[in-house]
């Protein structure tokens, strides 16, 4: 890998349900904004394909993957899809999978500080999402890694696992980008907003710490309701050199050189 490289990302804030059809609408429309815009790749929230549940149609969601990641390969766009899916081993993953704009598909990302009760034992997502080693993704020029939601910011109030710092392990593994889909839980309420910023220090803190660029997209349903977290891009030294709005749809670009 180059010590310097160029990446022009692109992140998708849009709505994400359990409609499959609608998910896979909303994905195309924002690959169509992404590769407008001359993006590299582009990131989508935590579930956006086959909504965040362990409880889909599997063969709906593997149809929509063929069409989203063939579409995305049209328009010469690489992708960091979020996605539960079951994997060849019988298990679901709640995933970020990599693919190249030629459409090669490099892997995935599983969600590793899965979201549980604080009993004993945890209940919860836990219980559902199986967990694969973490590890790094070779894009020309760079290493990119990805995680998903409570993976990077450990939640203290439905985390029963210990914090297990895996920006840092990314940036150990060499890491210069990180993709984070999101899919948080929100509400109109003091704790939601207390929730949004503890969500946007945490982005902060670990893009600076491990000298990273993050780059971070929530799922925006329902639009009358304030995201649970950013989504942008932050550089490694902590700062948003990009930012959506706090609520709706937007899908935002930018050239990171590192």
């Amino acid at each position: 890998m180059t010590a310097n490289f160029a990446l022009r990302v692109a992140g998708a804030q849009i709505p994400v349900g359990t409609d499959i059809k609608a998910n896979t609408a909303n994905l195309l429309r924002a690959i169509d904004i992404a590769a407008g815009k001359g993006a590299d790749i582009l990131l989508t929230p935590e579930g956006s394909l086959s909504g965040y549940t362990h409880e889909f149609d599997t063969a709906a969601a593997e149809h929509a993957l063929v069409e989203v990641t063939t579409a995305a390969a049209g328009k010469n766009l690489g992708l960091a899809l979020g996605t539960c899916y079951f994997e060849g081993d019988g298990r679901c993953y709640n995933q970020v999978r990599f693919y190249t704009r030629d459409g090669a598909y490099l892997g995935f990302h599983s969600k590793t500080l899965t979201c549980g009760s604080l009993t004993d034992p945890p209940r919860g997502e836990i219980e559902r999402y199986a967990v694969a080693p973490l590890r790094v993704y070779n894009w020309p020029g760079v290493r990119l890694g990805g995680l998903i939601c409570n993976d990077l910011w450990a939640n203290p109030g439905c985390t029963p696992q210990p914090d297990p710092h895996l920006t840092q392990q990314l940036a150990g593994l060499g890491a210069r980008v990180v993709f984070h889909a999101v899919n948080g839980g929100r509400g109109g309420d003091e704790w939601s907003q207390v929730g949004f910023q503890y969500h946007e220090a945490n982005l902060r803190m670990r893009a600076r710490a491990g000298k990273l660029w993050i780059v971070t997209a929530d799922n925006c349903a329902p639009d009358h309701w304030r995201c649970s977290s950013p989504s942008g891009v932050i550089s490694p030294d902590g700062d948003w050199v990009c930012r959506t709005a706090d609520r709706g749809e937007e899908i935002f670009v930018y050239s990171i050189a590192g």
